[in-house]
């Protein structure tokens, strides 16, 4: 087996960060990553990696406490989602993880996917703004607030493509790498494997607080179990239904698509928002990497 590899990424949310440990151990066995492809939080760390921007991520995301990333959502009162994204967005840019360039420019060829639910179809981008395009890419419907382009309603690539292994441009790879990180088995994490991230008491105290009130506002209680209470509040109804969805759709792509790898990590590894866990799912990323490589002797 040859060493140029084509990387299909998954959408996720913070669960995401498993493809920059996934792209680290690939290239640390001395693999080439020649082409990507990737729907939401996947074009993220793919769209990144291909203009050379993921090391510097990387480091910021490990350095980011619970209360860096509250303060870095936009909440709003919109109708068609409660978090108007652009805040964070936009810092990315301005750190230069993001900058104004078109897809078509990138150093390895990229496809970013995403769903424009006026037409119910699929957006396929392959040129263009890559900015646009990765913002539209990470609108996780009923949660960020869509992307308007012409006649076009923008949101998450997930909704219709979570992993988006037929868009590969892979005529010059030699392995099919997927990675799946919504995958309905259960998330273990060896205490000698996880990454412990420091916060002061302070910070810990009014996250907790916020989260609280979160949950409260509502109608959901994360410390209660489903089975138990029968009862879920909007945000867990929204991210279980579209998890279920996710799912199936990820099942059928891998069936029409098989990689010569799949990588696959729990959906119970973090919630959406807890990016402040970076250093902790970037290691399970790695690891899980390292795994589905050796079972493939490679």
């Amino acid at each position: 087996m040859g060493k140029k590899v084509a990387l299909a990424l998954s959408s996720g949310g913070a669960r995401g960060l498993v493809h920059v440990g996934v792209i680290n151990e690939i290239e640390k066995r001395g693999y080439e990553i020649v082409s990507l492809s990737g729907s939401s939080m996947g074009a993220l760390v793919g769209g990144m990696y291909a203009v050379g921007t993921l090391s510097g991520f990387k480091s910021w995301a490990e350095n980011l406490s619970k209360m860096d990333v509250l303060g870095l959502i936009d909440f709003t009162l919109g109708a068609s989602g409660f978090i108007k994204g652009e805040k964070i967005f936009d810092e990315m840019m301005k750190l230069g993880f993001i900058p104004e360039k078109n897809i078509e420019e990138l150093q390895k060829p990229m496809v970013v996917l995403a769903t424009d639910v006026i037409a119910s179809e699929e957006i396929v981008y392959d040129n263009g703004s890559l900015a646009h395009a990765l913002r539209a890419s990470i609108s996780i419907p009923g949660v960020f607030t869509p992307v308007k382009a012409s006649d076009a309603l923008l949101v998450d690539g997930g909704v219709f493509n979570p992993l988006p292994i037929k868009h590969l441009k892979s005529s010059n790879a030699d392995l099919i790498i997927a990675v799946d990180v919504n995958a309905m088995i259960p998330y273990e994490n060896p205490e000698s494997a996880a990454v412990k991230h420091e916060e002061s008491e302070e910070d810990k105290s009014t996250f907790d607080q916020l989260k609280e009130k979160w949950y409260e506002f509502f109608e959901g209680d994360e410390k209660k179990k489903l089975q138990k209470t029968n009862k879920l509040g909007y945000v867990d109804m929204l991210h279980r239904v579209i998890q279920i969805m996710m799912n199936t759709m990820t099942k059928q792509a891998l069936k029409d698509n098989p990689p010569d790898v799949l990588i696959s990590t729990s959906k119970d590894a973090c919630g959406v928002f807890e990016f402040y866990r970076a250093k902790e799912i970037i290691a399970l990323g790695e690891r899980a990497c390292a795994k589905a490589l050796d079972e493939a002797g490679l």
